[in-house]
């Protein structure tokens, strides 16, 4: 069942697992009020990085990539990335993102 809500003044559908629905629906003031309510805020140079390789990798692949992908691909260590995305970087980083939930990810 999806569920609708207003995201930085726009209407966004998210799934029943509360992740957005649609990818481009999403903006970066979207991900910047997305990210403030998961408590990761400010959004740095680092993050953009991760969620807009997330994005592109998304866009190529049809499917939310995993924390190895982004590692191995984004040039953003495995350590800054749970810094930067605590507890469940792959997860949080794909909220942010405006994309679905990871496959593998609880």
């Amino acid at each position: 069942k999806m569920n609708e809500r207003v995201v930085a003044g726009k209407n966004i559908e998210f799934d029943e697992e509360g992740f957005m629905a649609n990818y481009q629906d999403w903006n970066k003031d979207v991900a910047e009020e997305l990210a403030s309510e998961i408590g990761i805020t400010p959004l740095t140079e680092r993050h953009w990085l991760v969620i807009d390789f997330c994005r592109d990798d998304y866009a190529e692949q049809g499917d939310s990539p995993t924390i190895r992908r982004i590692t191995s691909q984004s040039g953003v260590p495995t350590k800054e990335l749970y810094k930067l995305f605590p507890k469940g970087p792959a997860k949080k980083v794909a909220y942010v993102s405006g994309l679905k939930k990871p496959t593998g990810c609880i």
